[in-house]
């Protein structure tokens, strides 16, 4: 099956196309999302003025913590697609940076990737392009979708696996507390070593500026890769493999290999394709803490490649 016929359609043209799903409406929004993360943009403005090394040194370590290792790694491979099996107490650590890239909990953001693959560009997507580039980018995640948000049942149905692990649920449960506490932590560590200047930089370096950029690099997966960049296979869906994206999120941006075999751990199928998430695996494969790598494609239909 060819991809959609939108596929080929200009991004400009897309861009200017503000179609909304029909369960997008003024009651679905989640105005206090919508509230944080206006706050969060506020950070843009103080970062130039709270600049310090010391800030962009820990804006850079908790990047890679959080969306490398918690996002990429963790929330993506590990959890939302069982690529491998990771080692009991690594796996909870690795989820809580997951919650600190402030992407909502691992099993909340399981489900929804989940549910993407189920429904790519179709209706039920929660993030499809077809709607319009700032649709698939950040609007999506301001209302809440009627197959994850209505009740719990719902995500229990798209990630049981998950649903049923009580770690997991304290770090759902739990997941804005810890984040407060650790921009907290952020803020006391920087004063204690610094005073009230360095506290401010390493909370708008380290905690609300590092968020900003960890959350539009991931989201550029849902945008950028479903709209530019070439296709190795011909996959009934807008994925495309995307090198700037996959640098931003350490070999996630190869979005069309992706959605052809979304089980395998490895992204980057291609010699040129780096895939940093790829390397980190096999190191923790080789440190026997790694096991049941999925290196070969599954039998499943792409769509489905993610169920047991």
């Amino acid at each position: 099956m060819s991809a959609p016929h939108w596929v080929n359609t200009p991004l400009l043209a897309l861009a200017a196309n503000h179609h909304i799903p029909s369960y997008a409406t003024a009651e679905r929004l989640n105005v206090p999302l919508i509230s944080v993360y206006i706050a969060l943009y506020m950070a843009i403005v103080a970062a130039p003025f709270t600049y310090s090394l010391a800030g962009l040194i820990t804006f850079g370590v908790l990047s890679f913590a959080t969306i490398c290792l918690g996002i990429t790694l963790c929330y993506h491979r590990l959890l939302a697609h069982r690529s491998y099996v990771l080692a009991r107490p690594l796996k909870l650590f690795l989820a809580l940076l997951g919650c600190l890239a402030f992407q909502r909990g691992p099993i909340w953001w399981s489900a929804c990737h989940r549910l993407h693959h189920s429904h790519v560009d179709k209706d039920g997507d929660p993030h499809s392009p077809r709607y319009s580039v700032l649709w698939s980018h950040f609007l999506w995640a301001f209302f809440t979708h009627p197959q994850l948000d209505e009740s719990p049942e719902q995500v229990r149905r798209l990630a049981p696996d998950l649903y049923d692990d009580p770690a997991l649920q304290f770090l759902e449960t739990h997941y804005t507390a810890i984040n407060v506490l650790f921009l907290a932590l952020l803020f006391g560590v920087g004063c204690g070593f610094g005073g009230l200047k360095m506290g401010l930089s390493i909370l708008v370096w380290g905690g609300l500026l590092r968020i900003i950029y960890g959350l539009n690099a991931t989201w550029l997966v849902n945008s950028a890769a479903h709209l530019w960049g070439y296709r190795s296979y011909n996959t009934p869906d807008s994925s495309r493999n995307n090198w700037f994206v996959a640098l931003l999120t350490w070999g996630e941006g190869w979005h069309n290999n992706h959605h052809a075999y979304p089980r395998l751990a490895r992204m980057g199928l291609q010699w040129f394709e780096l895939d940093v998430t790829y390397a980190i695996i096999c190191c923790l494969r080789w440190l026997k803490v790694a096991t049941q790598v999925v290196i070969k494609p599954p039998a499943l239909p792409a769509a489905q490649a993610w169920v047991k």
